[in-house]
């Protein structure tokens, strides 16, 4: 199905021209790359002669052949020049940002919503490469080009309540033999800048504190990084609420500036004998910073052992990596030996000898750490295959940890919906276990002093991690505000794909599920299947967020709070089912604390009935078996 425009000049500059289908007569003008907003590396498909033809054809598929003699040639351009289609021509010159959800035209608050979340994705505030539909990650996209996106936004406009739109790959009803990479949370369209992992990146940092180091009170203790990028932009934030110093490392100058500027850096230095001074005084003086290093991590690294060695000074406490190793070989990863500029030569020029040199990369990269971690330090892989990656380079990386905090997240409003949030946490934490009660302070901790950092980019929206009872509560609650009309407008609902149902990646999210199936993907097929059936506004399932293509199936969800009984009873079923499934995975392949848990959700759901295990008590039993 073609859908046309007969204007007689048309820009895309307004919400209801990009709502209206393919702009065809005539063409937009081809302004090309703006070259005020950062774009996506160079991609290298090494693609056949005949992959190009296909890919071209797949392209033009969307056009009437009229138009084929004047696309096909800038699209082989595009291809040729930036391994890729975005078909820039079409790209809206309205600015990208989440519009009042009453602004969009369409038939239902649901298809608005969603609207609205896609647009916040795309905004240059929120994504990593705007014009390359790239949320985060390096090339976790929205769509696959922008004429996928106003197909999209013109079938939204249309939808009625009896209707469902089904995305195939940033497709709407296409072929699957497009392809687009859509991360994680990027995928759902509820990517909502680096606050979106602040909350669990501190919750991480101050329970590796408590685990490792024997204190939450990180005053005084350096924690240092790499990344700076989409999701890996919360560290900095996540270091300062913590209460420690932490160093961030960034080859790319754009987002560490972009970082500066919008307050989530402290300072920014590219002067390494800067850097050690300013660790030095910040650890000795106990004061929470975070500092951007412009330069290589490695460099970083390896001139912290330098001064371990030569001093006997320890000067780093914690330590971790965000680069996007899950995609280590175009723009995930820079190697030391090489600038910036210089790698994004050889990436697109020689992807061989690329290649080589981002191992002998990691290798150096791992032997410094290793000095380090000998010495007293505590280093762990924050889930974006960094060990993965680093020992398939050939280093010795045995020692390490994948250290996640797996719990959940849920996008809010502010202000009032802080408020609510906080009074719900509180009313629950007050008769939870001992075991739960530090779950629950550190919940509260986040939620008021959210408000004082400044984090929101994009809509206005907040992160919060809960458990299972705390979101269900806190939706509900919500919903109601929605009702009585003390938050003005609806509310969207989602959470991380990284979630306790929502992935299944063995080296990863369920890397600690130890009875054989981690390798299986029935829990995220199930949870996507769920919550459709169980009212989610709309769901997603994909393949590859965080560690690569292969490696993973993630889904995630949207829900609708528009204050109606209709919604109050999605968000109770819906959200219920959403962590159960998880929980109940977990608790059958051995995890104590999910065996506790779901005991407790049976006994508050009498409808609820999980097969429980009988673990086996005498291991002897199985050596007897065994031998006779």
């Amino acid at each position: 199905m073609h859908i046309l425009r007969h204007i007689i000049f048309n820009r895309m500059s307004t919400l209801k021209d990009i709502c209206s289908g393919l702009p065809l007569d005539p063409l937009p003008p081809n302004r090309g790359r703006d070259t005020s907003v950062p774009h996506a590396p160079i991609r290298t498909p090494n693609l056949t002669a005949e992959e190009e033809r296909l890919a071209l054809r797949n392209a033009l598929r969307y056009f009437p052949p009229s138009h084929h003699e004047t696309l096909a040639p800038e699209f082989a351009q595009e291809l040729r020049q930036y391994g890729h289609i975005y078909m820039y021509r079409f790209c809206p010159t309205l600015r990208m940002r989440a519009y009042p959800i009453d602004q969009y035209p369409c038939r239902t608050r649901q298809a608005a919503s969603l609207m609205l979340m896609i647009m916040n994705n795309l905004d240059p505030a929120v994504a990593q490469f705007p014009q390359e539909l790239v949320t985060y990650g390096g090339n976790g996209q929205v769509f696959s080009n922008w004429a996928q996106f106003l197909l999209v936004m013109h079938y939204l406009s249309q939808m009625t309540e009896e209707q469902t739109l089904v995305m195939y790959s940033g497709h709407p009803m296409g072929l699957p033999c497009i392809s687009v990479y859509g991360q994680m949370t990027a995928g759902s369209y509820c990517y909502i800048g680096p606050q979106g992992i602040v909350h669990g990146t501190m919750l991480t940092v101050l329970n590796a504190g408590r685990r490792y180091l024997g204190s939450g009170d990180l005053r005084g203790r350096v924690f240092v990084t790499s990344g700076l990028g989409g999701m890996s932009g919360a560290q900095a934030k996540a270091a300062v609420i913590a209460g420690c110093v932490g160093v961030i490392a960034e080859v790319d100058e754009a987002p560490l500036r972009k970082r500066h500027d919008q307050g989530w850096l402290m300072e920014v230095t590219s002067s390494m004998e800067h850097c050690i001074k300013r660790i030095r005084e910040a650890k000795n003086s106990k004061t929470a910073l975070s500092l951007g290093y412009h330069g290589n991590v490695v460099d970083l690294w390896e001139r912290l052992a330098l001064e371990y060695e030569r001093t006997g000074e320890l000067l780093v406490d914690l330590g971790s990596d965000q680069t996007s190793l899950h995609n280590p070989y175009n723009g995930g990863y820079y190697p030391v030996q090489l600038s910036f500029r210089q790698a994004n030569q050889l990436m697109s020029t020689d992807s061989n000898r690329f290649c080589g040199m981002v191992q002998e990369s990691l290798r150096r990269h791992i032997k410094a750490i290793n000095k380090l971690s000998d010495a007293g330090m505590f280093f762990w892989d924050y889930g974006n295959a960094f060990l993965l990656e680093a020992k398939r380079a050939g280093a010795d990386v045995d020692k390490f940890d994948i250290f996640l905090s797996l719990e959940s997240n849920i996008n809010l409003d502010l202000a009032v919906t802080d408020d609510i949030a906080a009074a719900v946490l509180e009313e629950i934490g007050a008769s939870v276990s001992d075991r739960i009660r530090q779950q629950y302070n550190d919940n509260i901790r986040w939620i008021r002093e959210a408000g004082k950092h400044k984090m929101v980019v994009g809509s206005q929206a907040r992160i919060l991690y809960s458990d299972q009872k705390g979101r269900v509560c806190i939706a509900l609650a919500i919903n109601k505000a929605i009702a009585e009309g003390r938050v003005s407008a609806p509310v969207v609902i989602s959470r991380d794909h990284h979630d306790v149902s929502g992935t299944d990646s063995p080296f990863r999210e369920t890397s600690n599920v130890y009875d054989g199936s981690a390798f299986c993907a029935d829990m995220a097929v199930q949870n996507f299947v769920g919550d459709a059936f169980r009212g989610a506004t709309w769901v997603s399932l994909h393949n590859g967020g965080g560690v690569g293509w292969g490696e993973v199936i993630n889904g995630g969800f949207g829900l609708l709070l528009d204050g109606s009984a209709e919604a109050a009873k999605r968000a109770n079923i819906m959200l219920n089912w959403d962590v159960s499934n998880g929980v109940a995975r977990r608790c059958w392949s051995g995890n104590s604390n999910a065996y506790e848990t779901i005991q407790r959700t049976m006994e508050e759901h009498r409808l609820l009935r999980v097969t429980m295990p009988f673990p086996v008590q005498d291991d002897q039993v199985l050596d007897r078996a065994l031998q006779g």
